[in-house]
């Protein structure tokens, strides 16, 4: 049994004024997917592969072919994306007519300023290169976008099940069991999908705590039906613009399309009347500010405006410019991209002191934050997360400070979805009054379980949560929030393949 291994994930935002590029990936090719996972229990290619041997045994030979992995950023050069597709396609031609099956490990909100699904385009040229009696099976984000064009080419599919994300193994694993069901006992898959006028963001989307979370358990409770092959929900990425952007619940079954579209009809319907909650309740930047100026302390000041891990750029100083602006009282720590701030830094070394203008060094929203700064540390090691198993490559890094302000300044965006970042720099937010948090949603444990308060703040960036102050120009309309009355008239879309 033969089954090719590979995959292509990125998550952008159209709002984020920087193109990323090629090296803004990490390529694998052949046989380092499979060293990688060995490093990487959790993960879709781990959950797949443990799955795989599980079913096939002796019997089985992973095939593995290409796989790119982009950090979350700005839209993806288009030329960039082509090179991508170019290596991600050859790879897959030497094995075309000699495989059993496929699983490929996807995202789904990449883009670029010509290709508006890339993964769609992907799977269309995949199908046409291996033929279209080989069952292709993949696994998305729940923040990804699904579209027509990917139904049409795929026979399975699995998305992720938690908010902030956990199950990455998991999903890997649901996603081969799918495909062990089709290649070994003859499944038929036929998927039914259900698309949603709304974007959503805010805490009602966490999985274990918020109103999301009974789509959640619905998919589940779906997969437990033996005729069912897979079950999830999308909430798609609000941050990028594209035409099927929305809100989507999808069910496949093996041969029984009224049993899908009853439960993706169920599971949109239950969603539709809590879309007024699933928005991000946002407090005013100068407010923000004011509050944590007059309490005790610890606090985190979320900034998921400014989110890499969302696609923002990360170089924001709106919160800290308002709080030097008030003569902020209290200990203040944020993370900050700006190279050449830190290229400064590592040019003039530990201890010097130097004016410059700080933030602002990609999105020209932000005004540049002119103090004098004193490089306290500098750094070029890699960082690695709290628990998701990534390491991070933040480029020449420094740590600077100016009066009570301290400033970790890297030269790449990185995931801040933990306190990594901080650690490894010798620095421990428990130690300092406030902290800026670039990330929508972070583990409890990290910040949640032991400040006084998590602010969330309603400042400006390529990710903001204010929805409507994005300026979309893509995605289907009416659409709500960006417009208030929207009727949901539901109806299923149907995927057979031949």
């Amino acid at each position: 049994m033969r089954i090719l291994i590979g995959g292509c994930s990125q998550e952008i935002s159209t709002f984020n004024p920087t193109l990323c590029e090629y090296d803004f990936f990490d390529i694998l090719r052949g046989d380092e997917i499979g060293q990688e996972v060995a490093k990487n229990a959790n993960s879709t290619y781990a959950g797949a592969i443990s799955e795989l041997e599980s079913a096939f045994g002796d019997d089985l030979e992973l095939v593995f072919t290409y796989d790119a992995e982009g950090t979350a950023a700005g839209p993806l050069r288009h030329s960039a994306f082509l090179r991508i597709a170019g290596e991600f396609l050859d790879a897959l031609r030497e094995h075309a007519n000699t495989i059993d099956g496929v699983y490929f490990s996807l995202h789904g909100s990449m883009g670029t300023p010509k290709q508006l699904d890339p993964e769609g385009y992907l799977l269309e040229e995949a199908r046409k290169i291996l033929g279209q009696s080989v069952p292709i099976v993949i696994s998305m984000d729940l923040h990804g976008v699904l579209t027509a064009k990917m139904l049409d080419n795929i026979d399975g599919l699995a998305s992720l099940h938690t908010y902030p994300h956990i199950d990455f193994e998991d999903t890997g694993r649901r996603a081969a069991k799918a495909l062990v069901r089709i290649v070994r006992d003859g499944a038929r898959p036929v998927a039914a999908r259900v698309r949603i006028p709304t974007i959503v963001r805010g805490n009602e989307l966490i999985t274990e705590t918020g109103a999301f979370g009974a789509q959640i358990r619905q998919a589940k409770k779906l997969e437990e039906n033996p005729d069912v092959l897979s079950a999830g929900f999308f909430i798609g990425n609000p941050f990028t613009d594209v035409p099927e952007l929305c809100c989507q619940s999808f069910v496949f079954t093996d041969g029984n399309p009224e049993l899908a579209e009853r439960g993706a009809l169920e599971m949109a319907n239950d969603f539709w009347p809590n879309r007024h909650i699933m928005q991000a309740a946002l407090i005013p930047l100068e407010d923000a500010v004011a509050r944590g100026a007059s309490m005790a302390g610890p606090i985190a000041f979320t900034d998921a405006a400014d989110a890499p891990s969302s696609g923002a750029s990360g170089d924001s100083n709106a919160i800290i410019a308002e709080m030097i602006r008030t003569n902020y009282p209290h200990t203040m720590l944020a993370p900050l991209v700006d190279p050449p701030a830190a290229a400064r830094a590592h040019e003039l070394g530990v201890g010097a002191t130097f004016r410059m203008g700080l933030g602002g060094a990609q999105d020209p929203r932000f005004t540049p934050l002119e103090l004098d700064w004193t490089v306290q540390s500098l750094s070029t090691d890699p960082v690695h997360l709290e628990t998701w198993k990534y390491v991070q490559d933040t480029g020449p890094t420094a740590v600077l400070t100016s009066g009570n302000l301290t400033v970790v300044v890297t030269s790449l965006a990185v995931m801040l979805v933990d306190r990594a970042l901080f650690f490894a720099n010798g620095l421990d937010p428990a130690e300092f009054h406030s902290t800026i948090v670039k990330s929508p949603h972070c583990e409890p444990q990290f910040f949640d379980d032991w400040v006084e308060i998590n602010l969330n703040v309603d400042a400006p960036g390529a990710t903001s949560a204010n929805l409507k102050s994005l300026g979309h120009t893509v995605c289907a309309r009416p659409m709500y929030p960006l417009e208030a009355d929207v009727e949901f008239s539901p109806k299923t879309e149907l995927f057979v393949r031949v």
